[in-house]
């Protein structure tokens, strides 16, 4: 078994334009005083990485580990979120998508989705560069559009869908796979792959590649009613990056899991800060130790509620106190009698 690394925090909801917000060192400097050990960087605002930089120019990926380092951090992973969702959108969501993309790009789905494969693409080679491990993505959604259908979908529209998005993710698979790094989705309502049984439709049609893996957080499947412990069960073999994020679901007789087309503060359903919700971390960080993850515990705080900063300050205590130091030896080691070979086969009444 093996200790879970943290806590570390997620700077995509933490970003600025104030200080400590607004640079990477200050912001690093801000996370060290909160008690973090890491940081997981999205890669989408230049102040904080170059990605491109990163991943053709090895002495600046060691400059942006130099300057967190100086701050008494590692980094955890990179981010590709944004431009994941850009590899595969269905037509109905282009102009909301187009605000992910930087504007020469805009009004073209076609160079859009070019332009997304190859961040991908630099994201593996950075993270490579970076001495990273892991990266964390989300794969973009032809299908959700078509989750709860009205009229029906038609023959073979699944079927298609993914073999599309397979398709698209493999050479971005491949890629990663010649850098050493694993591709990490974040399964997640609004993208193609949003639960086990998705999942297990894409991998099949990647040919279970083994660098298609899973970013677990518990927050999407409490508002899904899915069983997040028995997901561990299943998937851990595939899990090597954990997002700690709480939420609640609360249906009432006026609304359940869809939310009513409520903003965030009004919906049955609800992410929390680290301890304000209904997710049983003792029961995760249990599992994932039994099953010995070796990643880190990375905070990703959302909360319509609480103040981000109140919300990172309890996050890494919260994270810190979960966090199982595995043991080395068995609790009922001191009443061990050593190993006789033929007083086990006496007591089993085994003879020659």
């Amino acid at each position: 078994m093996t200790t879970i690394k943290g806590p570390a925090v997620f700077l995509a909801q933490f970003i600025g334009e104030q200080e400590p917000f607004n640079n990477l060192s200050s912001i690093c400097a801000w996370a060290k005083g909160l008690g973090f050990e890491g940081v997981q960087i999205p890669t989408t605002d230049p102040r904080f990485i170059d990605l491109r930089k990163a991943a053709e120019s090895k002495d600046y990926a060691d400059e942006i580990n130099g300057i967190v380092r100086d701050a008494g951090l590692q980094i955890t992973e990179l981010s590709t979120h944004l431009q994941g969702q850009l590899v595969a959108v269905n037509p109905a969501y282009d102009q909301l998508f187009d605000g992910f993309a930087p504007e020469f790009v805009r009004n073209n789905p076609k160079a859009r989705q070019g332009w997304a494969v190859q961040q991908l693409k630099y994201a593996a080679k950075a993270s490579q560069n970076l001495g990273l491990n892991a990266h964390a993505t989300f794969s973009g959604a032809f299908l959700w559009p078509m989750v709860y259908p009205w009229p029906q979908r038609s023959a073979g529209l699944v079927e298609t869908g993914f073999e599309e998005l397979a398709r698209r993710w493999t050479p971005i698979l491949n890629v990663f796979d010649e850098c050493g790094v694993d591709l990490c989705y974040e399964v997640h309502a609004g993208e193609d792959l949003h639960d086990g049984l998705t999942f297990e439709m894409f991998l099949e049609k990647v040919n279970n590649h083994p660098r298609a893996c899973l970013l677990y957080d518990p927050s999407h499947f409490i508002l899904q009613c899915l069983d997040y412990l028995e997901y561990i069960d299943i998937y851990h073999e595939r899990i090597r990056m954990f997002h700690v994020k709480d939420a609640e679901f609360t249906p009432t007789g006026r609304q359940g899991v869809y939310g009513s087309y409520q903003d965030w503060i009004n919906r049955p359903g609800r992410f929390r800060s680290l301890g304000d919700g209904q997710v049983d971390f003792k029961g995760i960080f249990s599992k994932l130790a039994q099953y010995d993850f070796k990643g880190w515990a990375v905070l990703e705080w959302e909360c319509a509620l609480k103040h981000p900063e109140d919300g990172a300050r309890e996050g890494a205590a919260f994270i810190r106190d979960h966090i199982i130091r595995v043991t080395d030896k068995a609790f009922d080691d001191f009443a061990a009698s050593g190993v006789d070979e033929g007083m086990n086969r006496k007591l089993l009444g085994i003879h020659e």
